[in-house]
């Protein structure tokens, strides 16, 4: 059986990694007033920050079914499954998208996997599926393989402004107001699906610190990790925390990525994460 893998653009996968294990992605849409854009194919990350400093915060949006129909479809005539992975369907209607393209198209079938979480860490899941479907996996396994991953995966984040979260629906009003009085840099992370604060912080500094404690928490076991460094428009920054990661885990693999257009827009510029699994 031949499997194809399918991811959305949230999972900011680079490009060429995309095409070297055959990942194909569907991308949601940053809109501008009248303007849409398809994430990492219209717009990319750096060009999203410089055009949110000069104009009204965008909206986003999912892809549309038919678009996932499309790409099935396409899919059909080499390959007799899909695997589907996408960011948490509880902050995004783009997982049900894909269940519903699945029982509209005939000649493949279509596995949905909903990450719970977004970003790079739903990108590990995709790079785990791409490698098992190349090495002829069947696709029962790859789920059940991604499945297990799942239990090990973590993903904290900070952010410098509230109201992004708040705007978009992601975060309470009331939890947004309590932030932004107290001035804290509260931890986020996915609980159930959706963004909850794990922890109220004063300072970034102390924030930071508190999700280095927090991977160090898993990377006592000795076992071999894989985490990413997701920062919002701050590179350098995140250079400087993986060097520092890197001398105090070493048996953690770490690797840099970014908070693209649609999760920068409900994050806002200057926020920075970390994110884990077991390899």
């Amino acid at each position: 059986m031949k499997t194809a893998v399918v991811t959305d653009s949230t999972a900011y996968i680079p490009k060429e990694i995309r095409d070297t294990l055959h990942i194909q992605m569907i991308p949601l849409n940053v809109i501008f007033g009248d303007e849409v854009f398809q994430e990492e194919v219209d717009i990319s990350a750096s060009q999203f920050y410089r055009e949110v400093k000069e104009r009204e915060l965008p909206k986003t949006s999912q892809p549309p079914i038919g678009q996932f129909v499309e790409l099935f479809e396409r899919l059909s005539k080499e390959y007799d499954a899909v695997i589907s992975i996408h960011l948490s369907s509880g902050i995004s209607g783009t997982y049900a998208g894909a269940v519903t393209a699945g029982t509209m198209v005939e000649g493949i079938k279509v596995y949905p996997f909903d990450s719970e979480i977004s970003c790079m860490v739903q990108g590990f899941y995709a790079l785990e599926a791409a490698k098992m479907a190349l090495n002829g996996e069947e696709p029962d396994r790859i789920i059940s393989r991604l499945t297990e991953l799942k239990t090990t995966a973590r993903a904290y984040f900070m952010v410098d402004d509230l109201t992004h979260l708040q705007r978009g629906g992601r975060l309470s009003s009331a939890q947004a107001i309590i932030g932004s009085l107290l001035q804290v840099k509260p931890l986020l992370h996915f609980e159930d699906k959706v963004i909850v604060p794990f922890e109220k912080i004063r300072t970034r500094k102390k924030a930071m610190k508190r999700i280095v404690d927090l991977l160090g928490e898993d990377a006592a076991s000795g076992q071999p990790y894989q985490a990413v460094i997701i920062h919002a428009n701050r590179e350098q920054e995140a250079f400087d925390w993986k060097r520092e990661l890197e001398a105090l885990y070493p048996n953690v693999e770490f690797t840099i990525s970014y908070f693209g257009a649609v999760i920068g827009t409900h994050l806002g510029e200057g926020a920075m994460g970390l994110g884990w699994m077991k390899k």
